[in-house]
């Protein structure tokens, strides 16, 4: 059943185009998720798909009696109480429950901060029957256990989807399909997080080939234009000018240029970092940090994590000393230059241009001032738009610029994931990889907690506040324990109804799985099959991924072979996308047949 189809759709904005010619049908079962850079037009796109907007250029035509449901990026909630503006039902307040609003059911949506107005929203828009639900950033303003549950409930809906998020563990898990905006052209990958990434690394890979190719025709060709023939006295202009511009040309910029190298003038930090002694911090009877005990280290990498609610931010705020402890001490170092980068962010006026916003009110930019911008992607025209025509990411984006200019050596950041893009993400990590000086994060996105953090803080709601080594994946591996021990909790079905809780209805949201769920290592003793056949087993699975990884191979070495025509290499790219799940799913075969064999311990060498 196709629930909508989008037909030669442009948008644009008043400085600049944003995509052209995007044309995709979305049928019933769909798993689609829109990701591109910040300002390119996902938002745009949704709501053009959620019959929100209109095309500027194009159409687009929903299924008879299809029915949608929306959740947009900034929402509006009606007058009248949480529990009404979700959707008035028991099945609502149970998913307001899940996220985190279950105390909220008789509060006035007057006065909800923007957080807890997109968590009734986001309730609000799954409990809507619907045949298609449209979700922007739905993760966003989520602590981990709810974005959890939401990638088993969103996993578990029968009904089509489309999503912006940057959730890299909602993208592989939920996602089958990618719709990818990258410099105004339109990329569909029918495949997974996964196979999307090979696709536009080989993408990426060919572009370059491409160009070389382009231009040694183009040297070609302008020599023999040069040279001419003998029985000419005269050459075509026209060719000789079109052809000395494609050599001296160049190939289409590159999405982003720039590195996040801002490590340079950041000053060394001392022995002493920051120390809490004895913190104590509560509104009315609710205490939120309770005789709190911390020292950080002078390359600290520490994550924060805990339940909406239980005063993470509070603790950031009371380090960075803008609010004052009841009781207790914050002490920090003599060398010690920090900056924080809170949720709200930074206002900026709208009619002020991006270079100015980095320079500050007290002087004119200059050559600094612009290379920091390219850093982060403002690239010269992006540098002379004004904020207020910036997209929600791109404002979140140069609020995070503003606070790395500071050139601080201890940065913390509140839920820093909120609004920015994968690529963003991604290099915002490796930047904090190489900072030389400390680093604490708020954050709910797991990937970001597993590559960026070493230990985490647990606050628990009741006031302590408990570290525990080893980082996010420790962490959650020790609740994951807990709960076995328990016997597992309740978990939501597709509906919002109560229903059992299951680990291996979770595994989705301890690793990435390709849209699969994880492979569950078996132990001693666990399986039924003889040696004989788990060896059997295994010589299969290494025949598997041998084979896939020879087509693999194949495919790539034939996408790069610029003799090829644009057909054969779209129909090269198909096959290669299926190859890299098929590879995907060998692998994660023989990972779990090689963990049973190890833990029976056979021999099959």
């Amino acid at each position: 059943m196709i629930l909508v189809d989008v037909a030669g759709v442009s948008a644009s904005r008043p400085d600049r185009p944003l995509f052209e010619n995007c044309s995709l049908t979305v049928s019933g079962g769909d798993r689609l998720a829109i990701v591109g850079i910040n300002g390119c037009g996902k938002s745009t796109l949704l709501r053009v798909m959620a019959g929100i907007d209109d095309p500027e250029v194009g159409s687009v035509r929903f299924g008879r009696d299809v029915t949608v449901s929306v959740l947009d990026q900034d929402p509006i909630l009606p007058a009248g109480t949480v529990h009404e503006a979700a959707g008035g039902s028991w099945e609502s307040d149970a998913v307001l429950d899940r996220l985190g609003m279950g105390s909220f059911l008789d509060r006035s949506t007057v006065g909800l901060s923007g957080g807890q107005r997109k968590r009734v929203a986001l309730a609000a828009a799954l409990c809507r029957p619907a045949d298609l639900i449209i979700l922007d950033e739905p993760t966003n303003h989520l602590d981990i256990d709810a974005i959890a549950w939401l990638e088993d409930h969103l996993a578990d809906r029968s009904c089509g989807l489309v999503m912006v998020t940057h959730d890299r563990h909602v993208l592989d898990r939920v996602c089958t399909r990618i719709l990818e905006i990258d410099r105004g052209a339109t990329y569909v990958h029918d495949v997974g997080y996964g196979g999307y990434l090979e696709a536009k690394s080989i993408r990426e890979e060919q572009a370059v080939v491409t160009e070389r190719t382009r231009r040694n025709l183009a040297r070609t060709e302008l020599a023999w234009l040069r040279r001419g023939a003998p029985a000419r006295t005269s050459k075509p202009r026209a060719r000789i000018e079109r052809a000395t511009a494609i050599v001296d040309g160049r190939a289409q910029a590159e999405a982003r240029s720039g590195t996040l190298d801002l490590h340079v003038d950041v000053p060394r930090l001392g022995d002493v970092v920051v120390e809490l002694e004895g913190v104590s911090f509560g509104y009315g009877d609710t205490p939120l940090l309770r005789d709190v005990e911390m020292r950080l280290d002078p390359l600290e990498r520490l994550g924060v994590v805990g339940l909406n609610g239980t005063g993470k931010s509070t603790l950031l705020d009371v380090m960075a000393r803008r609010l004052v402890p009841q009781s207790g001490t914050v002490t920090w170092g003599t060398t010690v230059r920090f900056a924080l980068f809170d949720q709200q962010g930074r206002d900026l006026d709208p009619t002020l241009r991006v270079r100015d916003a980095i320079a500050g009110p007290t002087r004119e930019p200059d050559h600094r001032d612009a290379a920091l911008a390219e850093a982060f992607w403002f690239d010269a025209d992006a540098q002379w738009a004004e904020v207020g025509t910036l997209s929600g990411g791109e404002r979140r984006r140069l609020q995070l610029v503003l606070t790395l200019a500071e050139h601080p050596n201890v940065i913390l950041l509140d839920e820093p994931t909120n609004d920015l893009d994968l690529d963003t993400l991604r290099s915002l990590e490796d930047f904090l990889e190489g900072f030389p000086g400390a680093v604490v994060v708020v954050s709910h996105d797991r990937a970001f907690l597993e590559r960026v953090v070493t230990d985490v803080v647990v606050l628990d709601g009741t006031g302590v506040v408990a570290r525990r080594p080893g980082g996010y994946a420790a962490w959650e591996a020790e609740r994951r324990a807990a709960r076995r021990r328990k016997g597992g909790g309740v978990a939501l079905s597709a509906a919002g109804a109560p229903g059992p809780a299951s680990e291996a209805g979770r595994s989705g949201a301890d690793e990435p799985s390709s849209g699969r769920a994880a492979a569950v290592p078996v132990s001693p003793g666990s399986s039924g099959r003889s040696p004989s056949t788990i060896r059997h087993n295994l010589r299969a699975a290494e025949r598997d991924m041998a084979a896939a990884q020879f087509e693999h191979d194949r495919l790539s070495a034939a996408l790069t072979d610029p003799a090829i025509d644009h057909v054969a290499r779209a129909r090269f790219g198909d096959e290669l996308a299926i190859v890299v799940e098929r590879l995907s799913h060998a692998e994660e075969a023989w990972l779990a047949l090689a963990s049973e064999a190890e833990g029976r311990g056979l021999d099959v060498s």
